[in-house]
Formats: C-alpha cells, sequence, structure tokens
C-alpha cells in the first residue's frame, strides 16, 4: 500500500481510504468490524465517516456507522496509527432535518456536532474533521451550474472556520477539510486562514469518476498549486461503473435496487457512457470495477481514493486496484470515450 501526505499537514494516508457510508443500513456491525479487519492488514490506515451515516439518511440510522467505528477501535491499542476522519453535516437538504432540528455551520452545531461524533467513535479526537457541504448555496450533489440564490442568512465561512479552530486548539482536532466544495469556496477557506490566522484547511473530498470528472476543470489545479490533499469519493460512481446494472440488471442488495432515487448516475448518457467503458475493461481483460478504480488512483492530483463495498469480495477487488498500473495505450482509450461523453452525469 502507498502512502501520501496529506496537503500540508504531517499525516501520511493510505492511497486507498476505506469508506463506511453503508454500515447500519446495508452492513451490520458485525460486517462492519470484519470490512475494518481486512482493510487494515492490507495496509489500509485511513477510515472516513460522517455523523450524516448511515446513507440513505434516517432519523433510526444517524449516527450508527461512527458507532459501529467506535465499538471496533475502542478495542484496539493501535489508535495514534490510524487516521478517523469524520464530518459535520450542513443544511439546506431536507433529508438532515432530524439532525439537531436542521443543522448549522455555526459555532454552536459544530461543537455539539463533533462532541456526538466523538462519543459514538469512543475517542478523544479526530484526525480530520471536515466540513460536509457548506452553508451556502451552491452547486454541489449533481448540481452542475450554478444559479445565484439569496442566501444572506446562511452563516460565513469566517464563523464557521472559527468555531473549527477552538476544536482544534482543544486538542479534539487535528486538521480540518472541506467536502463538496467549488474553488470559490477553496479560496474563501485558504484567504480566511491566510488573513486571520486560522488553521488552513488541508483537504477536500468531491465526487471524482468516469462519469463526473468536473473536479478536473478548476479544482484539480487548485489542489495542486495549494498543495491541498484530494480525497475522491464515489469512484465507482454508485457502483454503476461496476457495470452491474447495466441492461436493466438490479442485483438484490445493490444500493440502485433498494435505494432508487440514488439515481445520478443512470440516466440515459450515463448508462451510454458506462457501456463503453465496462467493453474497453473486458476488452484488456479487466473487471469495469477495476478499471475505474485503477483510473483514479491513477491521477497525479489524487491524494486518497474512498471506497466502499457491502461484500467482502466487493472489498477485496477495490483495495487490490492499488496495485493495477493502466497502460498509456489504455488510458488513451479512455481519453478517447471521455471525448465523446464529456459530462454525461454531473
Amino acid at each position: 500500500m502507498e502512502y501520501r501526505q496529506l496537503g500540508d499537514s504531517d499525516l501520511k494516508v493510505s492511497q486507498i481510504c476505506l469508506g463506511t457510508m453503508t454500515w447500519g443500513q446495508q452492513n451490520s456491525e458485525a460486517e462492519a468490524h470484519q470490512q475494518l479487519d481486512y482493510a487494515v492488514d492490507q495496509g489500509i490506515n485511513f477510515i472516513d465517516t460522517a455523523e450524516l451515516y448511515a446513507i440513505p439518511p434516517k432519523v433510526e440510522t444517524q449516527g450508527l456507522t461512527e458507532q459501529y467505528i467506535g465499538t471496533w477501535l475502542g478495542r484496539r491499542p493501535d489508535r495514534d496509527k490510524l487516521i478517523i476522519a469524520t464530518k459535520v453535516a450542513g443544511p439546506g437538504q431536507d433529508w438532515v432535518g432530524h439532525i439537531r432540528g436542521g443543522p448549522r455551520l455555526n459555532r454552536d452545531h459544530i461543537h455539539r456536532a463533533l462532541d456526538a461524533s466523538l462519543k459514538r467513535l469512543q475517542t478523544d479526537y479526530v484526525d480530520l474533521y471536515q466540513v460536509h457541504w457548506p452553508e451556502r448555496s451552491t452547486n454541489y450533489f449533481g448540481k452542475l451550474g450554478f444559479a445565484p440564490e439569496d442566501d444572506d442568512d446562511a452563516i460565513p465561512i469566517e464563523e464557521t472556520l472559527t468555531a473549527l479552530a477552538e476544536l482544534v486548539e482543544a486538542g479534539k482536532v487535528r486538521y480540518v477539510g472541506i467536502s463538496n466544495e467549488t474553488p470559490w469556496g477553496v479560496m474563501a477557506y485558504l484567504r480566511l486562514a491566510e488573513q486571520a490566522g486560522l488553521p488552513r484547511i488541508v483537504s477536500i473530498q468531491n465526487p471524482y469518476n468516469l462519469l463526473n470528472r468536473s473536479f478536473e476543470v478548476g479544482l484539480a489545479e487548485m489542489v495542486y498549486r495549494e498543495k491541498l490533499g484530494f480525497l475522491a469519493y464515489s469512484p465507482l460512481a454508485f457502483g454503476m461503473l461496476s457495470g452491474k446494472y447495466l441492461y436493466g440488471s438490479r442485483p438484490s442488495r445493490a444500493r440502485l435496487t433498494l435505494f432508487p432515487d440514488y439515481s445520478r448516475y443512470s440516466g440515459e448518457q450515463g448508462m451510454a457512457a458506462t457501456v463503453e467503458y465496462d467493453k474497453l475493461a473486458r476488452r484488456h481483460g479487466l473487471a469495469p470495477a477495476q478499471l475505474a478504480l485503477a483510473f483514479v488512483n491513477s491521477r497525479p492530483f489524487l491524494t486518497s481514493t474512498i471506497i466502499g463495498a457491502t461484500t467482502m469480495d466487493q472489498l477485496k477487488a477495490n483495495i487490490a486496484s492499488a496495485e493495477l498500473t493502466l497502460s498509456e495505450a489504455l488510458l488513451a482509450e479512455i481519453e478517447a470515450i471521455h471525448a465523446r461523453f464529456t459530462d454525461p452525469c454531473p
């Protein structure tokens, strides 16, 4: 397993990060612990979660993912060798009203959120605390175009970053990061850190996969020049790039079978592009998921790829993608497909 510096922090994270959002919904506590044990045995030291999880968000499952990690973490002697990342939920989504009566990114909510996460995780600190999505109105979660809206009541980023600074000062958080952000948001956090002497963000976690390469426009250069870590989530596009949903197939227990509303990548253009990547992988003797993950792993602006799985077979195959190197010829074929389907899914 390769390890990479997370931004300008002193953290070295595994190239593969273990994502956890199915735990508490599609996976039991015992299955979560089995995945954690196997991942760590394979050299993974980086585990990502959120107060929102499990997914899809529900009152009865909120916080279970952190709780499952906590029961595993509480019996291990190597907490200091693991890098635990979690996130505070933002506002504005109709499916988060059960969190603190509607989460905000102000001082009170951020402090309460972290304290609750630490209790569930059974740890005194988290290595990386991330803002899950912005307070302001902008284009994230599959929204490609930017449509200005009146959001004068949004909590200013300075208040959010000041609250995060207090957590760092208290020793509850080592480093801070952002997620589902835009280039403007990145620069706002960096500018405030410099001007107000607040903690500098070390990472951004955004979607990135063969069907959604929008990160390459603006943000890829941003993370490179500002020395930020890039954590790529949804590298298989909700499992679409595994090929398991092609030609009308809906396997039992699969996410789109259980939760059809998660349809960002399953539209006509997304499906057509997936067919081409599926054919390409099979021509080269690869599983489609291997191709998709190896592509993300190969990006020069990437720090870590966040993988998730509901079965051990999926987990083993996804982790093994770190050992696969795509040839220049194969990468050129990927680019040829991308030229035909440049933006099939936002």
